[in-house]
């Protein structure tokens, strides 16, 4: 478990060296006293263990850019991954308060060993493309949804896509979450594409997307709270969390409408990470299910597995409280 006592920590990201595992995570000072207010203040620290439950805490990563900068107000939730010339990439969110709304843009850094980054001196490298996507104003929804790039080689080794949360330009409000996707043949010049999920699944937004292979199945894993929930799953009373699917592929299509919860509230922003010996683990930071109390911490690794054809936790899942 990671606990920071004088900050919140809540959404985060991995790369694997083979020898240990770099974690960049969100973090926000707890003297803010209001857990809603670490979103305005969120910069991306770092820490490293060899067994994911052991961590040794660096130097922050990336902090906001300067102002007028698409990422001036915070820096949000990314991934890294390691390019054809060596080199550490991590695509990462960028916010800028504008008028009330946080306008979402992604970036990339660079750096040679994990620790170091610079920025792109451009600034965002992504934005969405109206013909398939809603932006900032289109619609009644709070804010703007473009954010959580997951970056991941072409399974044919054709490129790179990246998945995004985003929301389609179409269908009631409250249900146009989609899984959205851009693909790079260099992690350089990026090409947004239509979404890999169709609205109406139930979900105002997926947050924190990620797809990986647990035992030979792909499976998308993405994030979404109660009160975000949109449509029939809303009106059902369904809760919030972290939610699984089975995909044909890597690149979906993704079948969001058959989603099923994998974790409840307590936990979110859950990753999926294969440990040395193999076995699939779930790591998620502990929310606290409850809007007096956010814990702001991360979880130890928690197993997953298939049972039925939906994705599993092994075990309980941790308590809510801070040891």
């Amino acid at each position: 478990m990671l606990v920071l006592e004088d900050s919140w920590v809540w959404d985060f990201w991995l790369a694997d060296t083979g020898r240990e595992w770099h974690l960049f995570y969100l973090r926000a000072p707890r003297s803010l006293g209001d857990p809603d207010l670490r979103h305005r203040h969120a910069r991306v620290g770092h820490a490293v263990s060899v067994d994911l439950r052991q961590w040794e805490i660096r130097g922050d990563a990336l902090t906001p850019g300067d102002p007028g900068a698409f990422d001036d107000t915070a820096t949000w939730t990314g991934s890294v991954v390691r390019g054809d010339d060596g080199s550490w990439r991590m695509f990462y969110t960028g916010m800028s308060a504008r008028g009330g709304a946080y306008i979402q843009r992604i970036g990339v850094a660079v750096s040679e060993d994990l620790d170091a980054w610079r920025k792109h001196p451009a600034g965002a490298v992504l934005a969405p493309d109206p013909r398939w996507y809603e932006r900032h104003g289109d619609s009644s929804w709070p804010g703007d949804a473009w954010r959580d790039p997951w970056v991941f080689r072409d399974p044919g080794g054709d490129g790179w896509h990246m998945l995004v949360t985003a929301r389609a330009n179409h269908g009631p409000v409250d249900d146009r979450g989609v899984i959205g996707h851009a693909r790079s043949a260099d992690l350089a010049r990026w090409e947004v594409m239509p979404p890999l999920s169709a609205p109406g699944s139930g979900f105002g937004h997926l947050e924190a997307s990620q797809v990986e292979v647990v035992a030979g199945r792909p499976v998308l894993v993405f994030s979404c709270k109660n009160i975000e929930l949109g449509g029939a799953r809303a009106r059902s009373g369904s809760p919030g969390g972290v939610w699984a699917v089975a995909a044909p592929s890597l690149l979906g299509p993704f079948d969001t409408a058959n989603a099923r919860l994998l974790a409840d509230e307590r936990l979110f922003a859950g990753r999926i990470v294969t440990d040395r010996s193999g076995q699939p683990l779930l790591l998620a930071f502990l929310n606290g299910g409850d809007a007096r109390f956010f814990v702001g911490a991360l979880s130890d690794p928690i197993p997953v597995g298939w049972q039925a054809g939906t994705l599993t936790l092994g075990e309980a899942a941790p308590p809510t409280a801070v040891p």
